[in-house]
């Protein structure tokens, strides 16, 4: 395996001192109050003054011209100006923890739920009340996604999940069952023509996930309260070891290829040398433009007579902890995830929305929504940081012919290993 990410390690270690550095989360309110005074059953005429303008952090041209117009809406409604800057989403989360603390920063920015943890760790995103939002047309595990331990972080508005797309040129219809899905690797890989059956990013955990831990495996446990378990970590369970020898099978096979990687993938399949890809749903529009009527989606095939699971990641609107306009920030971001307004995002940034009353004209992007809705959500947790490079190295180990349950024991140790160093030593038992 390769040695310790340190790197890795710093980041979380940072990540647990800044969390003393927040500020002050305050008390529970009596219900149907808010910080502000007001809140969703405050009596009409009762909310606080409105600001001038709100600010709101967006990434890239796109969300710019379709929140720009949700925002010109809403500030003819309101008489708020909605103030936007472009900040990378990625880079968001780091820009707050330096900008806020000054008295800068936005009301509202974005981040995916796999690092709500960390926000709420440094103290950088408000505590939601689920009672205070309409969250009923919300697919449950979208919610589920961001929320952490216990708290609501923010409210989702776009989800992602890998599914299939084929080349109905080469292939009629999709598997509807891992066992069809081997019977077109077998009929139409030519390893040596680079030509496949499936394209997939084999030894990228993100990717391989759905076929490692379909079913009831899981990274980590979950408790009744549907937190997770970071001290149970079964990654070396014996249904993974099982689907991890499979996939070796197909390795040994030529049916799948350890140097496919995402730019490789993305040129065989519009080239028409893949019958079948698995990807999300980003790829969408350059395959459409790629083949045309020849392109078909499909959910990903079951296994032993349920749909398999993929990681799903989920992408939404945060309150900023240092926001001066709680009541308000709470209204934009109603109204910004309403049922009007994600129809808007969902035709005009072509993304997947996790409400289940917007439909999307886009008969190809509709499987990916159908997709999410069986996701599992990736892990929201920081000790998720430590599990990638660990994967990723057991994938390729076992894609190199290497003894899958000792690979994945050995990935399994490093990971703990890597949570404890990164906890600085906290973990569980020393708490006790």
């Amino acid at each position: 395996m390769k040695k310790f990410n340190w790197f890795l390690v710093l980041v979380l270690s940072l990540v647990f001192v800044l969390a003393a550095c927040g500020p002050d989360r305050p008390e529970s309110l009596e219900e149907g109050d808010s910080a502000e005074g007001g809140g969703e059953n405050s009596e009409e005429g009762n909310e606080p003054e409105k600001p001038e303008s709100l600010s709101v952090w967006l990434d890239g041209e796109n969300q710019v011209a379709t929140y720009g117009e949700i925002f010109e809406k809403y500030e003819e409604e309101t008489g708020i100006k909605v103030e936007y800057t472009e900040v990378g989403m990625t880079d968001q989360l780091e820009q707050l923890s330096l900008d806020a603390p000054a008295g800068q920063g936005p009301d509202l920015y974005q981040q995916p739920h796999d690092m709500i943890g960390s926000a709420y760790l440094q103290g950088l995103g408000m505590e939601l009340d689920p009672e205070e939002f309409d969250l009923e047309a919300f697919n449950d595990n979208a919610i589920e996604a961001f929320t952490y331990e216990g708290s609501l972080m923010g409210v989702p508005f776009a989800v992602e999940a890998a599914s299939l797309y084929y080349n109905k040129d080469i292939v009629d219809e999709a598997p509807e069952t891992i066992e069809d899905l081997e019977a077109i690797m077998e009929e139409h890989t030519d390893a040596a023509n680079n030509e496949y059956g499936l394209l997939m990013e084999a030894t990228n955990f993100y990717f391989a996930y759905p076929l490692l831990f379909s079913g009831d495996e899981q990274i980590f446990s979950q408790n009744e309260d549907a937190t997770y378990n970071a001290d149970d970590l079964q990654v070396a369970n014996e249904g993974v070891v099982e689907q991890a020898t499979r996939m070796q099978e197909w390795f040994e096979a030529g049916y799948l290829s350890e140097n496919i990687t995402g730019d490789v993938l993305d040129g065989l399949f519009t080239d028409g040398k893949g019958a079948v890809a698995l990807t999300g749903p980003w790829k969408l529009s350059d395959y459409s433009e790629a083949l045309g009527d020849s392109l078909g989606t499909a959910t990903l095939p079951e296994l032993e007579g349920e749909m398999m699971t993929p990681f799903m990641g989920v992408k939404g609107w945060m309150i900023s902890e240092y926001t001066e306009e709680e009541y308000w920030s709470k209204d934009l971001l109603k109204f910004m995830t309403n049922q009007e307004n994600s129809s808007l995002v969902t035709e005009g940034l072509q993304e997947t929305v996790p409400r289940s009353d917007v439909e999307n004209s886009n008969e190809l992007l509709t499987v990916f929504s159908d997709q999410a809705e069986s996701a599992n959500p990736m892990p929201n947790i920081p000790e998720m940081a430590q599990v990638w490079e660990p994967m990723g190295d057991a994938l390729i180990f076992i894609s190199n012919g290497d003894d899958p349950e000792e690979v994945l024991e050995e990935a399994k140790a490093q990971i703990e290993s890597d949570i404890e160093a990164a906890s600085g030593g906290q973990g569980s038992e020393d708490e006790e």
